[in-house]
């Protein structure tokens, strides 16, 4: 039974993730902002602290937590290290701080306190028990004050000094304390898991030869390319081989033609499955060198992971058990009718045998982290179960801290939500197909918000070899580069796939279709990479803006601003006196212009006078006032102002 003198509640805490069961996560450095409301029965005063520590540790570190009003109380910490910490909370009736205020009321409405001052004696010396011999010696000093000769006022004031509040709440015991009874978890992450420019590419088609299968070797070459405009990760579609019973053709055709080179993700054949490189890609040494040549070039390579078969897959042979019959006995090929996906065979998770094939599939993870990969896509991760994915994931995550898995789930929100919660480290959004300024607001108002921002790391892809948005069919260059500057500057992590995202490609398969006209998904590709209509260079200038700006590499906090003309998004970023407002035209068409109207307290700035911002991308500096200035952007030349803001000279805000 519990002890029926502790008086206080604590309830509501936030951030709490179903109850404790799911970690809120962090990278280090990053703060853990906690809130709770706790309240107590009558008129007494509380103290409330926020407990904090590495997990594994024994020792709690302690914080106060500040009241907020109407009962909720706040205080947060840093976590320092890549590794898992926990916190809970703990609240009491502050018997000498309640005795402090009421005491003070006595006297100033004149009223003798010469009791009042006894007992304030007695809580002090009360603490002196408690403390180390140098402090005990300060609080019975205080104490002997309080129950001395002299001016009650005086008397009052020794022994409610900021002092003796500093030691009280060191050293006073805190009787019927009350302890939040979970203890909440936060994951803490590698930066990569939190920030990154992500560069998706088939290696099939990195061949300078026209008809020629692309190879590892021939993807070690593009290096300096993908890193020259500036990117993180180099992200690479399945590199097993490819299945040939019932493989596509080019455009998706059912019937595939001579050389035809099929589908990656259709997973496996006699060469092997998820274990393998497809033969024509090179040698697990030559994919080793990628890696290595990668890091080089600081670029880290991510592999995507399908759990998906083809009819050809050594596990259809070796597990038939593994996948669903039909009733002919046959096994069941992948539908979504009236889409039907004969190039593929899904897993059966519901089978008898699902423990030895959750094993067999986590055993995939293990074998590519052994290769020296550690960031990987995971392909439609909501087509498994939730439980799959977070017994898997916690457990690669237990053994290999620094991996990363990003999950490939555009569906819907509540389940891309559990899929984020059971371990992902980041989520594919539903950016793709935002492109006005009212739904770009509200949706990354939800991103970046309680209690999504806690556990969702977006992932911003501009582009899929999937998705090609009508936004970009029909825009044309100007398009895809006010995409660029949207995915890198709203999300902290962006991606695009490319060639086809520098070089602006733009025709879909057919009128109405995200699918691309000769997809690489089915056809080897060769690009002409020094087209002059690429978008290469001001890619490698928006990197280079991301890495040299604080603010962008985080998410949040993320303020939207007003304009006069809906065709026009500004929105900012502050990262302590790192501030950068984008202001994009999101008409891919035409020149447009607008009065803004800033909050200028989240730029840092005073509601009145000049400042300076520096637009980043066209190299040119203003000099603003106030909340209202007037923009124009055209979409031809630059479609984006990225500006640094600054104080004006004479403010007090540097030079």
């Amino acid at each position: 039974m519990e002890d029926g003198r502790q008086r206080v509640v604590i309830t509501a805490v936030a951030p709490e993730l179903d109850g404790g069961r799911f970690p809120v996560k962090r990278t280090p450095g990053e703060s853990v902002r906690v809130e709770a409301d706790i309240f107590s029965d009558g008129h007494d005063l509380l103290a409330c602290r926020l407990l904090y520590r590495r997990k594994g540790r024994r020792r709690w570190r302690e914080l106060p937590m500040d009241h907020l009003g109407n009962d909720r109380w706040a205080a947060e910490f840093t976590v320092e290290e890549e590794a898992p910490y926990e916190f809970t909370l703990a609240a009491w009736v502050d018997r000498y701080v309640t005795w402090r205020e009421a005491t003070a009321k006595k006297l100033q409405a004149g009223q003798s306190v010469e009791l009042d001052l006894r007992e304030g004696a007695a809580l002090i010396e009360e603490a002196a028990e408690h403390a180390p011999p140098a402090e005990a010696r300060r609080l019975r000093a205080a104490a002997a004050a309080a129950e001395g000769q002299g001016e009650e006022s005086a008397r009052f004031a020794a022994a409610a000094s900021p002092e003796m509040a500093d030691l009280m709440a060191l050293n006073a015991p805190r009787p019927f304390a009350v302890s939040y009874p979970l203890v909440l978890p936060v994951a803490v992450d590698r930066e990569r898991a939190r920030y990154g420019a992500w560069y998706e590419m088939f290696p099939r088609s990195a061949s300078p030869v026209p008809g020629r299968h692309g190879t590892f070797r021939d993807l070690i070459a593009l290096l300096p390319y993908v890193a020259g405009m500036g990117f993180d990760v180099l992200y690479l579609p399945p590199i097993h081989p490819i299945g040939t019973t019932h493989r596509k053709g080019a455009n998706n055709a059912l019937l595939c033609g001579p050389g035809d080179p099929g589908s990656p993700w259709a997973i496996g054949s006699e060469e092997g499955g998820h274990k393998s490189i497809h033969p024509e890609l090179g040698t697990f040494e030559d994919f080793r060198e990628l890696v290595a040549q990668a890091q080089r070039h600081e670029l880290e390579v991510a592999l995507d992971v399908a759990f998906q078969c083809s009819p050809d897959h050594p596990y259809v042979r070796e597990h038939p058990q593994w996948f669903r019959h039909r009733a002919d006995g046959t096994i069941r090929y992948a539908e979504n009718p009236p889409k039907r996906y004969e190039d593929i065979v899904p897993f059966d998770f519901e089978c008898d045998d699902w423990l030895s094939l959750w094993r067999e599939l986590r055993s995939v993870f293990e074998f590519w982290i052994g290769q020296g990969v550690s960031i990987f896509r995971v392909d439609n991760p909501h087509t498994k179960p939730f439980a799959f994915w977070e017994w898997c994931l916690s457990s690669l995550k237990r053994s290999h801290p620094e991996t990363i898995y990003l999950s490939e789930a555009f569906t819907r929100p509540k389940v891309m939500a559990r899929l984020a919660k059971a371990g992902f480290s980041q989520s594919y959004t539903y950016f793709t197909w935002r492109t006005g300024s009212w739904e770009l607001g509200e949706y990354f108002r939800e991103l970046t918000s309680p209690p999504l921002k806690e556990f969702l790391r977006p992932n911003l892809f501009a582009n899929t070899p999937d998705i090609l948005h009508a936004y970009l069919q029909e825009g044309g260059r100007p398009a895809f580069a006010i995409r660029l500057v949207l995915a890198a500057t709203l999300g902290a992590s962006y991606g695009i796939y490319g060639p086809p995202f520098e070089l602006c490609v733009k025709e879909p398969r057919e009128p109405g279709s995200e699918e691309y006209l000769h997809s690489e998904k089915f056809e080897l590709r060769l690009w002409d990479r020094e087209s002059p209509e690429s978008l290469s260079g001001l890619i490698a200038r928006v990197n280079s803006i991301r890495r040299a700006n604080a603010a962008l590499r985080f998410t949040d906090p993320l303020t939207f601003h007003e304009t006069d003309n809906p065709n026009l998004l500004a929105y900012s970023k502050r990262r302590g006196e790192n501030v950068l407002l984008m202001v994009v035209n999101l008409d891919p068409r035409h020149r447009q212009s607008a009065w803004t109207g800033l909050r200028l307290p989240a730029l840092g700035l005073p509601e009145a006078g000049s400042y300076r911002v520096e637009d980043l991308l066209g190299g040119e500096t203003y000099t603003w006032n106030g909340p209202r200035n007037f923009v124009e952007l055209d979409p031809q030349r630059l479609p984006a102002h990225i500006l640094r803001v600054r104080p004006a000279r004479g403010t007090g805000g540097g030079p």
